[in-house]
């Protein structure tokens, strides 16, 4: 799925190569939809593109990564292709992202920071269920990872 909307988006975007270059604009991305550097911890980024017309994100790397944030004790799987539509403090429609809660996977399809409580970011995934933590917590994980 999230092959055949790359595909259906890549005609109007932006498409970025080199593992320097796609860091620099996953970076971008996050600054542009105000939310932490931290979320997406990804460094062997192979392919970074994003439709301003649709909002429409990917973000390709050369192999998945499992990352642990440890100011939540939380463990992230980053898939080879992450995909998003993004506006100002969200990622919606969010695929290659899942989260171990106990022993289980669990997909995370939304993130967002609510202006009523913007010190706090939330995570929902498919059924609606959602977790918030401090925003901090992943603006600390880019500060140590420099």
């Amino acid at each position: 799925m999230a092959l055949h909307q790359i595909e259906t988006n890549q005609e109007e975007a932006e498409i970025y190569h080199g593992a320097a270059l796609c860091k620099q604009k996953s970076m971008e991305l996050l600054d542009l939809c105000r939310l932490p550097r931290g979320l997406l911890p990804l460094n062997d980024l192979v392919e970074v593109g994003r439709n301003q017309k649709t909002g429409f994100v990917w973000l390709k790397q050369q192999r998945s990564l499992e990352y642990r944030f440890k100011a939540i004790g939380r463990t992230v799987l980053y898939e080879t292709e992450v995909t998003a539509y993004v506006e100002d403090r969200r990622m919606r429609r969010l695929t290659g992202v899942k989260t171990k809660e106990l022993l289980v996977w669990l997909t995370i399809s939304d993130i967002s920071v609510d202006d009523s409580n913007p010190g706090m970011i939330t995570f929902a995934n498919p059924t609606g269920l959602s977790r918030s933590f401090p925003i901090t917590a992943f603006e600390a994980e880019r500060e140590e990872s420099k």
